[in-house]
């Protein structure tokens, strides 16, 4: 049987760990793909006792199988961006009404009511393909904000430069979230002095302009916006939760979702907090696929549990994690 604790009411890291390791269990018995996976690794599932004995499944399997712990119908089909011939990561969502919960669950916690808001999303390389699950939440959000002044800018920058000054002038409270080319794009054409609006960059810079440090990135952003800081999103095709940050690039997870740091030369050991390593995502909400996945991101874990992302692995061939193929 699927784990059947409210993830959404975890208040403490022994109730984390607790439902952790009941979701690893069910994960082993119910998913072919982590199954196997963890089996090659040679995984005593009776004797895992803590999160750092739980095997990571490596984000690449996404691309290659169909990573799911029950057989029923997939509600969506969640896919990655990513370049002419490249195989793209599909993640089948059996249950879209826990995606939701997740989300909106999620940003409740680190920014209230989302009716307090207008939303304004500038996200080209998103809107112009099929699948994206942040296209999917943004375009809930949008909706929940019960504000017909919420809504989606695709190259139409004049009508959304308009819309950030005089709402802002209006004393209106306002989250643009943008990816983050198109926000320099934005920049480029108007110099703003935002005091009401939140500007959140997601994603990279999706092969439209060379890629920048994050101080640097920020440094430009906050100028051009007139914000003190720069909030982002960490989410990706293969969770159905996300972190946030508030400013200066540190994250922090909803209370169903934690990272650990690995080894970049032992995919099976963890580095101490404050050292870069591999991270690796427990996301409680991905009970019908993997909750337990190593990315190709590079980042370091606070002592605060809060963690920064600093890059990603050079090529796919990440050493500890290609450890098999099924």
């Amino acid at each position: 049987m699927i784990p059947t604790p409210d993830i959404f009411a975890i208040s403490s890291q022994k109730q984390f760990e607790k439902i952790a390791l009941k979701t690893f269990r069910f994960q082993y018995e119910n998913n072919l793909v982590y199954r196997e996976f963890c089996d090659f690794l040679k995984t005593d599932v009776r004797k895992v006792k803590s999160l750092e004995q739980i095997p990571f499944l490596p984000i690449q399997f996404f691309k290659s199988h169909t990573v799911v712990s029950n057989t029923n119908t997939a509600k969506a089909i969640f896919t990655s961006s990513g370049t002419t011939g490249m195989a793209t990561s599909k993640h089948f969502v059996t249950d879209v009404f826990l995606y939701e919960e997740s989300y909106r669950k999620g940003f409740s916690q680190f920014y209230g009511n989302i009716e307090d808001y207008v939303v304004l999303a500038l996200l080209p390389s998103y809107l112009e393909r099929e699948g994206s699950s942040l296209i999917y939440m943004v375009e809930d959000l949008i909706q929940m904000t019960n504000n017909p002044e919420s809504g989606f800018y695709l190259h139409n920058h004049e009508e959304l430069i308009e819309k950030l000054i005089r709402l802002d002038n209006l004393g209106q409270n306002v989250i643009l979230i943008g990816v983050t080319y198109a926000l320099l794009d934005l920049i480029e054409k108007q110099k703003f002095d935002l005091q009401n609006t939140i500007i959140m960059e997601t994603g990279g810079m999706k092969g439209k302009r060379k890629e920048m440090i994050r101080e640097e990135l920020h440094q430009q952003l906050c100028e051009g916006f007139g914000v003190t800081a720069i909030h982002s999103e960490y989410g990706m095709t293969e969770l159905l939760s996300q972190a946030y940050s508030l400013g200066n690039g540190v994250f922090e997870c909803p209370s169903w979702m934690q990272i650990l740091v690995r080894d970049t030369e032992d995919a099976l050991t963890y580095v101490q907090q404050g050292k870069t390593g591999g991270i690796n995502v427990i996301d409680l909400a991905n009970i019908n696929s993997c909750s337990f996945i190593a990315t190709q991101d590079l980042g370091k874990k606070n002592p605060n549990n809060s963690f920064e992302v600093l890059g990603r692995f050079d090529n796919s061939d990440i050493r500890g994690c290609n450890l098999m193929v099924i």
